[in-house]
């Protein structure tokens, strides 16, 4: 069922053609730093793009949703990738679809829902590319089952710094590097990703309260293989017998019996919910202690002690905050650091030791959720492993805070764990080898492909990637 026609939803505030020298900043609005920003619209405006990089070199960018400086070129060229955004062909039977790189998952699931099909893996936003998909190799609430992203792309496309569009398969070298690379091995022009065939468009969802994070990892580790979708907001505020104590929510595709009457008239109806967006001007300090303290406290006893079968919409469930245009904004001008980790299976003192230091430091972080990684993929820097993964945001304005991140850093090193480099904004070069084994092979592969660094970022340049 081919769809080339299908209108883009992608919106930029970048030129179409011409370069225009514009700040650039992450998702986290901190350290914005100034790039020529291109547009194009071809794939040969892309390669014609990336010839003219110059001595700084560019980098491919998305939504802009990475939250640190992966997407960002200071004094060079950033490609924003969202002009190509067709989907070229999608396979009813075989559940494959062939598209672009500037497709956003949120316009995926629009063509694919009505077709009894499903992203394979979704993070918490689907105002992400297929490209910033593959290059983070992103993951969701069903890494336990699925794997991330990149176990489901067959085959992709790739721009290399000598100009030349290569095909690259799954099982290859250039593939594993890419898949997870940061950008950093070229351009993806296009995807060919596996999917996931669906009765309906909700979701069968369940809710319980843990008391602690003790009571947390012990629900999770125990029934955690009856859901295909698993995630747990924690509350790193609590202190004392209360300390880790989360609303655990899980859920799977609601099958068609199981909707009411009214509902299975048309039951891959692909619904969303838009509110206001947040201001553009918030004062400091307005996600501070206090207020993000008595927020977790009404969060967490307003939640039923178990609830069971409730059926939500797919953008409830995935994606509460997209429908709040510009969420970003209500940290202030300061912005803030979205810091994610994972430690390996066996290591949990380790993360026992890392929540009771944040909530003793009182870090006001209401998006503060703890999965369980499974089995990870082949990518040489893609970021899951079989563990615990926490991820938090916290205001970059709060005092300390770089030097209790060097802290947690070191913990997680210890505990031979890593941080999540689509995430990242301020880790220190010399913890990266240990986190990332197969750091040297990716180093070299980027030299014998890229001689000249065509492809760099203010990320690649912080961390000598």
């Amino acid at each position: 069922m081919p769809a080339d026609t299908v209108p883009s939803t992608a919106s930029t505030p970048f030129p179409v053609a011409s370069p225009v020298s514009v700040p650039v900043t992450g998702w986290g609005r901190t350290a914005p730093t100034v790039a020529r920003v291109i547009r194009p619209r071809t794939y040969e405006e892309a390669a014609a793009a990336v010839r003219a990089c110059g001595a700084r070199g560019g980098i491919a960018r998305g939504l802009g949703r990475a939250y640190g400086d992966a997407a960002q070129n200071a004094g060079g060229t950033v490609l924003d990738m969202t002009g190509l955004d067709r989907i070229h062909t999608i396979d009813v039977d075989g559940g494959t679809v062939l598209c672009d790189a500037g497709v956003s998952l949120h316009r995926l699931m629009e063509v694919l829902l009505p077709l009894g099909w499903f992203v394979p893996v979704t993070p918490g936003t689907r105002y992400v590319t297929v490209g910033g998909a593959i290059g983070a190799d992103i993951h969701g609430k069903n890494h336990h089952v699925s794997g991330s992203f990149s176990r489901h792309v067959l085959s992709l496309e790739l721009l290399t710094a000598d100009g030349e569009i290569r095909t690259v398969s799954r099982g290859t070298p250039l593939f594993d590097a890419t898949t997870g690379g940061m950008g950093l091995t070229g351009v993806i022009l296009t995807a060919t990703v596996r999917l996931l065939p669906v009765e309906t468009s909700l979701m069968s969802v369940d809710t319980e309260r843990a008391r602690d994070l003790d009571d947390l990892m012990a629900r999770l580790t125990l029934t955690d293989d009856r859901y295909r979708y698993s995630v747990a907001w924690i509350d790193l505020l609590a202190r004392g017998a209360s300390t880790g104590r989360s609303v655990l929510t899980r859920g799977d595709h609601a099958p068609l019996d199981a909707l009411p009457t009214r509902a299975r008239r048309d039951p891959l109806e692909f619904r969303t919910r838009r509110l206001p967006a947040a201001p553009a001007h918030v004062p400091e300090g307005l996600l501070g202690r206090t207020t993000v303290g008595v927020f977790n406290a009404l969060w967490y006893r307003k939640t039923p002690r178990s609830r069971t079968d409730e059926l939500q919409r797919i953008s409830s469930f995935f994606h509460p905050l997209d429908g709040v245009p510009h969420w970003n904004r209500v940290y202030g001008r300061s912005g803030f650091v979205q810091y994610q980790f994972v430690v390996g299976y066996g290591r949990e003192e380790a993360l026992r030791r890392i929540v009771q230091r944040i909530s003793r430091h009182r870090c006001p972080s209401f998006l503060a959720v703890l999965k369980r990684f499974g089995e990870g993929d082949a990518g040489w820097l893609s970021f899951p492993m079989p563990g615990w993964t926490l991820a938090l945001d916290i205001p970059a304005g709060l005092p300390g805070l770089g030097a209790f991140l060097d802290e947690l850093d070191e913990e997680v090193a210890a505990a031979e764990g890593r941080v999540y480099l689509a995430k990242d904004a301020r880790l220190r070069p010399e913890l990266l080898a240990g986190m990332y084994p197969r750091l040297a092979e990716f180093r070299e592969l980027r030299r014998t492909l890229d001689p000249r660094g065509v492809f760099v970022s203010d990320l690649a340049r912080r961390l000598g990637l």
